[in-house]
């Protein structure tokens, strides 16, 4: 299951990398070239928005719900083998034995 969870992250930022990087700011590029950037009208509608910039958010919002059930199925799942190094360093330490009390001094006339 976290394998599979990884392996959609991975493949979902990649896509949104490719889909970043065929964007153009000035309203070029691949989503440019299906019409004009702004105010495209189909069917006397104005469009709402472009598939790339869609497509864009969709990746997005799915790698953050990806990204939290992950996070909540590794909390859920705790095993031995998926423990911190830290943690197991701590269990194995003994904390020392607090030194003997000092003798106060004799006392001097």
């Amino acid at each position: 299951m976290f394998t599979l969870l990884i392996s959609l992250i991975v493949l979902f930022s990649v896509l949104l990398i490719i889909l970043i990087l065929v964007q153009n700011p000035k309203g070029g590029g691949i989503s440019g070239e299906f019409g004009s950037a702004g105010a495209t009208q189909m069917f006397g509608v104005q469009k709402t928005g472009d598939l790339v910039e869609q497509l864009t958010w969709g990746f997005s919002i799915a790698i953050l719900v990806l990204v939290l059930v992950t996070n909540f199925a590794i909390s859920n799942g705790t095993t031995d083998a998926t423990q911190s190094v830290n943690v197991e360093k701590a269990a194995t330490k003994t904390v020392p034995a607090a030194p003997a009390p000092l003798a106060p001094a004799p006392a001097t006339k």
